[in-house]
């Protein structure tokens, strides 16, 4: 096993997703990477209000400032990617924003029309605590972009979640110890990583999270027979399935339907005993409001279903 260094420089950070876009790194399956990522927005100083704009990697800025592409020796569409999560350590400022966007969800919530409200938040990587205008929130720390290009040329946005390669997925739930399995849709992954988040909500209901830098560590492998032809997880909390959708009712659907697949899976039953088991067991949470897309995520806990032994 090799492990892997990458700094957050011009020449190993890009703010798209492109198949055809030269590689920063080449991995053989089973090394480990240590990633250094900068907030979303690629801030080089911490900013200190909303009015002040401080240097960024990218002028002008039009995605996501993340790691990558990052080259997979082997990967082909048909494989799944596993991506190991091994640690993941924020760095000591981050900020949360509210009232940006005038949007329909702002608007609904009276915001849209401003003042904008800015959380400069001091990070404590170590006690993992955040300080911002005499509030402290315990800090959960995980990246809301891990993610591989459409197959379809050109350049393509950072900001959706994709149903096959991931990107833009916002989910609390990816934390240290998790595993992320993603379908690989193009030759050689092209794997792009960051936009840490310190501290969310399901949601991410005012678009932004506590946005901070992060130093992950994750280890990458290639699954020839997953479960699932989709985007799930196995994390600390349990198993988890995506649906991703401008029709909330439309990513529900994608999120159950592959938890209920799984579980049929998992314990050898058919459909409509799986749902049944579902409906016992199995938490449906919006995952992000955000970004003009719907995620909704299915969630079975670890122990929520036990098969009574026998003797």
């Amino acid at each position: 096993m090799t492990v892997h260094r990458l700094e957050p420089v011009p020449e190993a950070v890009t703010q798209f997703y492109s198949a055809s876009a030269p590689a920063v790194v080449t991995v053989d399956p089973g090394d480990t990477l240590m990633v250094r990522t900068l907030d979303a927005h690629g801030y080089l100083e911490r900013p200190e209000s909303w009015d002040v704009d401080p240097p960024r990697m990218f002028t002008p800025s039009r995605g996501h400032c993340l790691a990558g592409p990052i080259e997979v020796r082997g990967a082909e569409p048909g494989q799944v990617l596993a991506v190991h999560i091994e640690s993941m350590r924020p760095a000591t400022w981050g900020w949360t924003t509210a009232g940006v966007a005038d949007e329909d969800l702002s608007q609904a919530l009276g915001v849209a029309a401003g003042p904008v409200e800015f959380l400069s938040w001091d990070l404590d990587p170590v006690s993992l605590t955040g300080r911002a205008n005499g509030f402290t929130v315990p800090l959960t720390p995980f990246l809301g972009v891990i993610g591989m290009p459409p197959a379809e040329p050109g350049e393509h946005s950072t900001t959706p979640p994709r149903t096959l390669g991931g990107g833009n997925l916002d989910c609390r739930e990816l934390v240290a110890g998790s595993t992320l399995y993603l379908p690989v849709t193009v030759p050689g992954a092209a794997l792009c990583l960051g936009d840490g988040h310190a501290a969310q909500g399901d949601g991410e209901v005012s678009g932004t999270a506590i946005e901070c830098g992060m130093t992950s560590t994750v280890t990458l492998s290639l699954v020839d027979d997953p479960p699932l032809s989709t985007i799930h997880a196995v994390t600390p909390a349990g198993r988890v399935t995506f649906g991703f959708s401008a029709e909330l009712n439309e990513a529900m659907t994608a999120a159950l339907n592959a938890m209920v697949t799984w579980m049929t899976t998992i314990y050898g039953t058919n459909r409509a005993r799986a749902l049944a088991l579902a409906s016992v067991s199995v938490s449906l949470r919006i995952t992000q409001v955000a970004n003009k897309t719907w995620g909704v995520h299915a969630l079975l806990p670890s122990q929520a279903l036990r098969r009574a032994e026998t003797t």
